[in-house]
């Protein structure tokens, strides 16, 4: 299914539902990031998804992170929560949502970087090529605040 990211875009279709989700920022112990390249938009971005029934969000966030790229990790803290209505995002099935993610901080615990269904590449990134990369801002926020050593509280937004 394609997926379109719109942010602050007047032409963005209107959404027509929220779906708790969220994403991790894993970290090496070298200071690289685990990122993947979407197969359904072709961005790169943070590992991470949308909770089952019967799961906490951080398990929801585990399990994508295995999903998407190959890595387990375990969660370490929290980021943000970004619920910001100037994201949207639109499926090819006619799903129109508005941004609702809770991103965590995780570290690699094992398991092996790989593609996969939903990611063309997986690639562990140094904070110096971040810029290098095609990846909506929504993304380089997240990276942001994971990095912000002045940041004392999770962002809420």
């Amino acid at each position: 299914m394609a997926r379109t990211d719109y942010y602050d875009d007047p032409s963005a279709p209107t959404p027509n539902t929220i779906v708790p989700g969220g994403s991790a920022v894993v970290i090496d112990d070298t200071g690289r990031v685990l990122l993947h390249r979407r197969r359904d938009s072709g961005l790169w971005a943070l590992p991470g998804g949308v909770m089952d029934v019967g799961e906490t969000i951080a398990e929801a966030v585990a399990r994508e992170v295995i999903e998407e790229t190959g890595v387990v990790v375990e969660i370490t803290g929290l980021v943000g929560i970004y619920s910001d209505p100037r994201h949207v995002i639109a499926y090819s099935d006619g799903e129109v949502r508005q941004q609702f993610n809770i991103c965590f901080r995780a570290r690699p615990t094992g398991g092996d970087s790989h593609a996969t269904s939903e990611a063309s590449e997986v690639r562990w990134i140094h904070r110096d090529e971040f810029d290098t990369l095609d990846m909506h801002p929504t993304q380089r926020l997240r990276l942001t605040h994971a990095f912000d050593e002045t940041r004392s509280v999770p962002y809420m937004g």
